[in-house]
Parts: C-alpha cells; sequence; structure tokens
C-alpha cells in the first residue's frame, strides 16, 4: 500500500517544485521589467548648440 503512494507524492512534489519554480521565474521576469523601466525613465536629450555641434546631455525624469 505504501509502495503505491510513494510515486504519487513523489509525483506531486514534481509538480509543485516546477510550479515553484514557474513563480520564480515570473517573478524574476517583473523585477527585470520594473529595472528596465526605471532605466528607461533615463533617456539622452540632444540639442544643437551651433550650426556645426550637437550637444548631448542625459536627463533623468
Amino acid at each position: 500500500m505504501l509502495l503505491l503512494l510513494l510515486p504519487q507524492k513523489l509525483l506531486l512534489l514534481q509538480h509543485l517544485l516546477i510550479l515553484l519554480l514557474l513563480l520564480l521565474l515570473l517573478l524574476l521576469l517583473l523585477l527585470l521589467q520594473l529595472l528596465l523601466l526605471l532605466l528607461l525613465r533615463c533617456y539622452c536629450c540632444c540639442y544643437c548648440c551651433c550650426c556645426c555641434c550637437c550637444c548631448c546631455y542625459c536627463c533623468c525624469c
């Protein structure tokens, strides 16, 4: 009886581990997206100071 229950528990444990890994991956992707959003808030602005040169500087909102 115990031998029959053991593979099912192992299978359930394996599914739980896979779900946990997927959740961790999703969380990692959300953090990465947030980091990218913060990085993209800083952008470089270019304007021409005179006829021959353009000045660029980075500004963060």
